[in-house]
């Protein structure tokens, strides 16, 4: 792991991150406050919604606690693995209160399209823009 990510968790007092599938081919580490936190608002959510259900199949239900060790490694577990089609080189990509492990060619890759494709740039600046950011 990342030094800064390292100081930051050791600023939580926090030894452990919660581990998940993402919904796209990639891994997902909250540290446990920011985990506790999301699992509160979404059992907040309409319980038949479609799309919470789903959500809480594929994301909650495979969430596993991993211990960071004191060199700052995890043990990502196979399932986690193949699911991010994590190998040798791994990208840890800061997303605010969550982290996301990507392989590293696909992290690339899924950049460089959206990067030269000038709709795909306009459709999310206009995105940003209804979200007001």
């Amino acid at each position: 792991m990342p030094s800064r990510f390292r100081e930051v968790l050791a600023g939580q007092g926090e030894a452990r991150l919660i581990l998940t599938t993402g919904l796209e081919p990639c891994v997902v580490a909250y540290p446990l406050p920011e985990w506790t936190a999301f699992e509160a608002r979404l059992a907040r959510l309409p319980q038949f919604d479609e799309s919470v259900t789903m959500l809480r199949r594929i994301y909650v239900s495979g969430a596993v606690e991993c211990e960071v060790d004191k060199l700052g490694r995890i043990l990502i577990p196979g399932t986690l693995r193949k699911h991010g089609d994590l190998h040798r080189e791994v990208l840890w990509a800061g997303m605010g209160p969550n982290l996301e492990l990507w392989d590293k060619e696909r992290y690339e890759s899924l950049r460089n399209d959206v990067l030269a494709d000038p709709d795909k740039r306009q459709a999310m600046a206009r995105r940003l823009a209804d979200l007001g950011l």
